[in-house]
């Protein structure tokens, strides 16, 4: 928490861009610093996938979620891919908070 602020990061697919656009916009009206992607690979930010680059981001966002205070899944229609699983996994070591934008059938 910054302040009186939660601090919330988004993980979930690059390929629902709008619904991450949504969601920071929904939260950060609801009163909490959100932390989001910083390239949509899967929505046309091709440079995700130069050499290096998506281990390089996907390090980086494991960083955003020890900033945080939880993490807000994007699973639209369920889906929560490899690297989601990993930061969902990595959040929950860490103590931090899980919300999904769906109910996660997986728990």
């Amino acid at each position: 928490m910054v302040g009186r602020f939660p601090v919330i990061t988004l993980c979930g697919s690059t390929r629902f861009k709008e619904q991450f656009l949504e969601a920071q916009k929904r939260l950060t009206l609801e009163g909490n610093i959100v932390i989001s992607v910083g390239l949509f690979g899967h929505s046309g930010d091709n440079e995700v996938w130069t050499e290096g680059t998506k281990e390089m981001l996907d390090e980086m966002h494991k960083r955003k979620i020890d900033m945080a205070d939880g993490i807000y899944v994007i699973n639209v229609n369920g889906y929560i891919g490899s690297s989601t699983r990993s930061e969902i996994e990595y959040a929950r070591k860490k103590g931090k908070q899980v919300l999904f934008l769906e109910p996660d059938k997986a728990i």
